[in-house]
């Protein structure tokens, strides 16, 4: 027999086989690579885009914490008093209870009535009223809403009115924290330093939110997230 038409060898065979595996290896693993990379950017884009939302959401409901209208005294005729109960600490973090509650004008369209309406003239009346009020002629209504955010069991739950009932915003909250910046003085705009439990709150210029999520797949680490919101009308 010719040596041209010989086959394969045993050595040369398993040498063969032995170059196939290692590509094959080599092409698995390139694609677990890019899968993995693919599943970590996925989970990083959707946590920071989460955290987004609710941050976004918490910036425009604390820009407009106090907020009195037109005029600065207000007449409080709301069922109980709850308004004047309330908007004492229009923005109040409990760190016991890990609870930011806030008293905000409605943000675009709001859900149901609003907790109380503001009624005014913008010249010599205001008073406020529990639930959905209409104006008269001549007259301006603000609805204004006490909205309270809880984190409990890695989930930040979100809550609206004087009930305690609350429903689910975010989960895979490893931590959430809040501090306020403060000026030196009632009369000072500028902002010295930050505390998580501000004696006085007509000293209160900011707030400092801090949002740490993570991914229950174990895709990507644990992302941290911070926003600073400037008030924009003065705390009581």
């Amino acid at each position: 027999m010719s040596r041209s038409s010989q086959g394969f060898g045993l050595v040369e065979m398993l040498l063969a086989l032995a170059l196939s595996l290692v590509l094959v290896l080599g092409a698995t693993r390139v694609f677990m690579t890019a899968k993995a990379t693919y599943l970590s950017q996925g989970a990083s884009a959707y946590q920071q885009e989460e955290a987004r939302f609710v941050l976004g959401k918490m910036l425009q409901e604390i820009r407009m914490a106090g907020f009195a209208g037109c005029l600065r005294t207000v007449r409080d005729a709301s069922e109980g008093g709850t308004f004047s109960r309330f908007a004492a600490r229009p923005v109040h973090w409990n760190s016991a209870d890990q609870t930011l509650s806030l008293v905000t004008v409605d943000v675009g369209e709001g859900d149901g009535a609003p907790t109380w309406s503001l009624v005014t003239d913008c010249r010599k009346v205001a008073v406020v009223y529990s639930g959905l009020q209409k104006a008269s002629e001549g007259q301006q209504v603000f609805a204004l809403r006490r909205v309270f955010y809880r984190f409990r069991n890695q989930q930040l739950m979100l809550g609206t009115g004087l009930e305690h009932q609350q429903m689910v915003l975010l989960d895979n909250v490893q931590a959430f924290d809040i501090s306020f910046g403060l000026a030196r003085s009632v009369t000072d705009s500028a902002v010295s330093g930050y505390s998580r439990d501000p004696g006085d709150s007509a000293q209160i210029r900011s707030v400092r939110l801090n949002l740490t999520l993570g991914d229950p797949h174990g895709a990507v680490r644990p992302q941290r997230f911070t926003l600073v919101a400037a008030l924009r009308n003065r705390l009581p």
